[in-house]
């Protein structure tokens, strides 16, 4: 089963594509209803390569199951130009979630075809197993209010400290 997500974002591909291995953007996307803290030392910065086991609770209170985020970058191209994908192939360790046997997180980012400074965002969640079409409906709906966190924060991403230092 899929989720299935793409529309444009209000920052550059750059801009994106570091967000998407900030930690702590990462955790910004699912807050404040989801707090994301690792279990043991989160990187400054992901990596192709690393695994990260995080703890993901409801208001940093009541727990709702540990992940285990294993990051793989790729690049490619399309008609559009330059494609970067983020995948996070990690696994649901505990809670609802580890009843699925397939977890397959993609994110790609792209300069917006004809929208200079802007970002086409798509990505895909693959789910399986037997709880997989239980649990659609709610992860759908996670993903659909994950969207709207996108937007709303993808401005804040512009922000390159390298260059102010320049």
């Amino acid at each position: 089963m899929r989720i299935l997500l793409k529309f444009v974002i209000d920052c550059d591909p750059d801009a994106a594509w570091r967000a998407l291995h900030s930690p702590r953007a990462v955790a910004e996307l699912y807050g404040p209803l989801l707090d994301v803290e690792a279990l043991g030392t989160m990187p400054t910065s992901f990596e192709s390569g690393d695994d990260v086991p995080v703890q993901m609770s409801v208001a940093g209170l009541v727990p709702v199951g540990r992940q285990l985020i294993s990051v793989a970058d790729r690049e490619t191209r399309d008609a559009n130009g330059r494609v970067r994908v983020f995948r996070d192939w990690g696994v649901p360790l505990t809670g609802p979630l580890s009843s699925l046997d397939v977890w397959d997180h993609q994110m790609a980012v792209s300069e917006a075809p004809g929208q200079p400074g802007k970002t086409l965002w798509r990505e895909r969640l693959t789910i399986g197993g037997a709880t997989a079409p239980a649990l659609w409906l709610g992860l759908w709906t996670t993903w659909q209010w994950r969207a709207a966190r996108i937007r709303a924060l993808a401005p804040t991403w512009a922000h390159n400290p390298e260059n102010d230092a320049a």
